[in-house]
Formats: structure tokens, sequence, C-alpha cells
């Protein structure tokens, strides 16, 4: 089945060239076929290449979903073309009059910046309350994870010694666990973050379940309200070269970066990628789709005009 995406999105042409199978919304309107509706909170600078890399694994599902893009009103974006938001996406406050049946919050570039201190955290709490009686089941991802974290449980950050960058081995602490469904005993995830939770903090609260680690990265997935919530430190959904681009660009202007950690070939940038993580992160978001947002969503939901 399709995803139902906004007309004229740039991801619709950029995921046909690789043969998935999307649909607008001028063709979507002629079936009769509740899909499941999915808010994607975008925060990351490159919104296209965020909404292509997302929309890239929500459509690895034979469920139809609706995908709708949300923007903070107290939050100008300076990579994108107003054009683009003002066609694309909704205000949060619009979007928050309607419930959904899945959520992703995405990182964002303010990780050494305090909480308090980002110039949307007002706003950005209130949203995370709201995902809590009027979401099914909500991703937050990288800094999303851990503004989520702190705002819920009061976890803290700390800043890493160098930059948290590479594809590391990744296990799962409860392979019983309908999101790790298929997922072999070890999965790769890409890291790219200056700052970590730690696993004792997390520890201290009953209500939070880590539920895959890594040796060299740390916790990398916590799960809270029997799957209502997940909070992933990684980045499962990025695109093959993402570090490859991230790496060249921070190169030469930034003392706590270094090559990513078991990614290129032999190691060497000259190299092309190792691509080690696409089918856990396939998985894992058709996992999440299926047993945490359709098998517990209700049919009848509001309309959104």
């Amino acid at each position: 089945m399709p995803l139902r995406l906004p007309d004229r999105l740039p991801a619709i042409d950029l995921l046909k060239k690789e043969n998935i199978f999307v649909m607008d919304e001028t063709r979507a309107h002629s079936q009769d076929v509740r899909p499941l509706r999915i808010v994607i909170l975008n925060l990351m600078p490159m919104k296209v290449t965020t909404e292509t890399d997302l929309i890239r694994l929500l459509s690895n599902t034979p469920l139809q979903l609706e995908v709708y893009f949300m923007k903070l009103k107290t939050h100008t974006s300076k990579n994108t073309p107003i054009e683009h938001m003002m066609m694309f996406y909704r205000d949060a406050a619009e979007l928050m009059q309607h419930k959904f049946d899945g959520m992703i919050v995405t990182g964002a570039p303010v990780e050494d910046i305090p909480f308090e201190d980002v110039d949307y955290w007002e706003e950005i709490k209130g949203v995370f309350d709201w995902a809590r009686t009027h979401v099914e089941s909500t991703l937050y991802l990288c800094w999303g994870a851990m503004a989520a974290l702190y705002h819920f449980y009061g976890i803290p950050k700390y800043k890493l010694p160098k930059k948290k960058f590479g594809v590391y081995p990744t296990l799962p602490d409860d392979e019983q666990l309908p999101i790790f469904r298929g997922f072999d005993s070890v999965f790769q995830m890409p890291h790219s973050r200056h700052m970590e939770v730690h696993k004792e903090d997390i520890d201290k609260v009953d209500s939070l379940n880590i539920i895959a680690e890594s040796e060299e990265a740390g916790v990398s997935i916590v799960e809270s309200r029997e799957g209502r919530e997940f909070y992933i430190l990684g980045h499962l959904e990025y695109n093959p070269d993402t570090l490859d681009k991230e790496y060249k660009r921070d190169l030469g202007k930034r003392d706590d970066v270094e090559m990513p950690e078991h990614y290129y070939m032999h190691d060497d940038p000259k190299q092309v990628p190792m691509v080690t993580w696409r089918s856990a992160a396939n998985l894992f978001y058709t996992n999440w789709l299926n047993y945490y947002v359709y098998q517990e969503t209700p049919y009848n939901i509001d309309d959104i005009k």
C-alpha cells in the first residue's frame, strides 16, 4: 500500500526514482480507505533530506499512511525556503486540534544549548505533553529523544569529549519485544551527536526501559508507557551517504570530530561507505507501525481539512 503525501512534495519524485510507491493527495482521495495518520515534527535544518529519509522507511509497509508535517511558531527554518514550509508544513497549534496514530519528533542542531535556553523550548514542551493524549505512539529521535527524556523524566544530557560519530553494533535487550521482531541478535545503528544520556540515570526511573544498548555508543533505544513512546539516540533513518557528508562538512572546522567509525570500507574515507543498518531500520519502522500504531489505533478519527 502507498503513502499519501501532500501534492508536489519534493520527496515524491525522489522516492519514485527508488521504485517506492507513493501517492499524492489528489489520487488518494479517490480511495475509501482509512489510512493511519502520522505527523512529523521536523526540526532538522535540511528539511527535504529528513523528509525523504523518514518517508523512505515509512513506505516499507503494507499499511496506507497519511503524512503531515508540523512546524513550530517560535522557530523559523533558516535552511529551507519559506515557500516549502508554507506549502507542506502546518503550525503545531493547528495540528494539535486533532488526534494522530503516530508521531515522529526529529533531532535538532541545538545539542550544546541547555534545554531551557532553546528558543522554542516552551512550545515544544507543549507538543510533548499534547502527544501523550493525542497520539498512539511517538518516536523521539536524537536531540528529540534527549529533550523528551529531560522534559518527562528529568534525565540530564552530558557533553561527550568528542562527537559520537559512526555506525555501532547494538544489542536488543529483549529480542521478544514486538519492536525487534525479525531482528538479528546484533544490529547496526548510525550515531551522530555531541551529547549523551547515562544508563544509571535512566535505571533510576521505573517507567523507563533501556531496550537496546551499544558497548561503544552507550544507551541506544529507551521505551516507556508500553511502547507509547520510544527514545532513539541514534539515526536508523540515515541515508547511506549522510555521515560522509557530515564528515566532509565539518572536516577542518571542528576539533571534536573524527572520521566516522565502522563506516568506510577499510576505514578509508576515499572508499564508499558500508551500508550495514538498512535492514534493521526498515524492520524497526515497520514493526513500530504494525505493532504499536496500527494494532492500537481506533478506526474512527477526526478529519483534518
